[in-house]
This record gives C-alpha cells, sequence and structure tokens, in this order.
C-alpha cells in the first residue's frame, strides 16, 4: 500500500517511561487533596511546560519561589527529588520498541521534556540513547507539542514523509496535530493496544 508507514516516531513521557507528580507529592503531603491542590496552584502543568519550552529548571523554581516561598521545600522537591516521578518503564512498551529496532524499522521520537531533566533519563534509561536515529527534545527546540512546527523539525531535520511515518502519543491533541501535519497518529493507552495498532499498519511485531 503506497500510503503505509514504514517509519515509527514515539513521544517518550508516559507511552516509554512512566512520569507522575503525584507520586512524588502525595508522598509528600501524606494527602491527596492536598498534593492534588498543590499540583493544581503552585506547579501547576503551564509551569511545568516552560521547562519543556526551554526554560531551565533553576529559572523555574526561582519563579515559583518568589511566587510561593511559603512551599519552599515542596518546590525545591520538584527538581531534587523529579525521578520519584518517574517510577519506571512503561509496561510491555519496552519491548514493542525492541521488536521494531531488531526488525530494521526506522525509529525517531518527539517529546515534552526539559534539557536538563531528558540528559539525566538518558543516563537512567540507556535505550533513550540508543534506540532513535533522532529525538527532536522540545526545550531544545523550544517548541512544546501540539504545535505543528515541532513535528516539522522532525520531518526536515530528517527528510521525511509525514504519510510514512506513524506517531504514538499518550495526549489527544498531540495526536490530532501529528494527523493534522499529514501523519498517522495512534493515541497510547497500553503496549497491547499499541501492538495491535502497529501489526494493522503492517510493522512486524
Amino acid at each position: 500500500m503506497a500510503n503505509r508507514p514504514d517509519t515509527v516516531v514515539f513521544d517518550i513521557g508516559n507511552v516509554l517511561i512512566q512520569w507522575d507528580p503525584r507520586l512524588l507529592y502525595r508522598s509528600i503531603f501524606q494527602n491527596e487533596a492536598d498534593a492534588d491542590r498543590f499540583l493544581a496552584e503552585v506547579l501547576p502543568p503551564e509551569w511545568n511546560l516552560e521547562q519543556d519550552r526551554g526554560r531551565s529548571f533553576a529559572e523555574g523554581i526561582a519563579e515559583a519561589l518568589a511566587r510561593r516561598p511559603d512551599h519552599r521545600e515542596e518546590i525545591l522537591a520538584w527538581d531534587t527529588r523529579w525521578h520519584e516521578m518517574v517510577p519506571g518503564e512503561v509496561p510491555g512498551s519496552g519491548a514493542i520498541l525492541t521488536a521494531l529496532k531488531e526488525a530494521g524499522v526506522p525509529l525517531y521520537a518527539i517529546t515534552n521534556f526539559s534539557s536538563e531533566k531528558f540528559a539525566e533519563c538518558e543516563q537512567r534509561f540507556p535505550f533513550l540513547a540508543d534506540s532513535f536515529i533522532d529525538v527532536v527534545v522540545s526545550a531544545h527546540e523550544r517548541l512544546v507539542k501540539p504545535d505543528p512546527r515541532i513535528y516539522h523539525v522532525l520531518f526536515s531535520r530528517n527528510a521525511l514523509a509525514p504519510e510514512r511515518t506513524v506517531f504514538i502519543d499518550d495526549s489527544p491533541a498531540n495526536v490530532a496535530a501529528a494527523r493534522s501535519v499529514g501523519m498517522h497518529a495512534i493515541h497510547f493507552t497500553d503496549a497491547a493496544s499499541l501492538k495491535a495498532a502497529l501489526v494493522e499498519q503492517g510493522f512486524p511485531l
């Protein structure tokens, strides 16, 4: 089939490695409601997105401390205890990545990630450095998904045709943006469903 993709592009957070700030803050506050309130009001998703957009962790933490000095220790923990938000790999996804690589499928990634924490995760999870021909990291480009321009960075840098790629992401908005630029796209929910969707697309799994 002329339109069938032959290249796979992964998101990383909550597709290949788990990330959930509640894991850290529910242990700090020892109360689910207080943790969720902190993550909604003190360090909300839009604050974290600025690190993904290229703001350094030092700048982000300083901004939050200036705004909410009453939560100094909890704010500092976002940096010093960040890896407690990342308990490990997403079950089953690594096996799919390995099988695709062994089958000779070209693999790429586009991820919303801070520069500092992505470098740390490459050390902690060596497959992040070893599996992909190229990784487009939002902080390096100062662009975040679902901005269509971040997908075009991947295409232009690697001479890829969007219609020959399939993109995998846990965010429906990011999946919709990938489709809008001409990629095939799969909304990730779990490894078993991903494997079935890739097989349907014709990948050897």
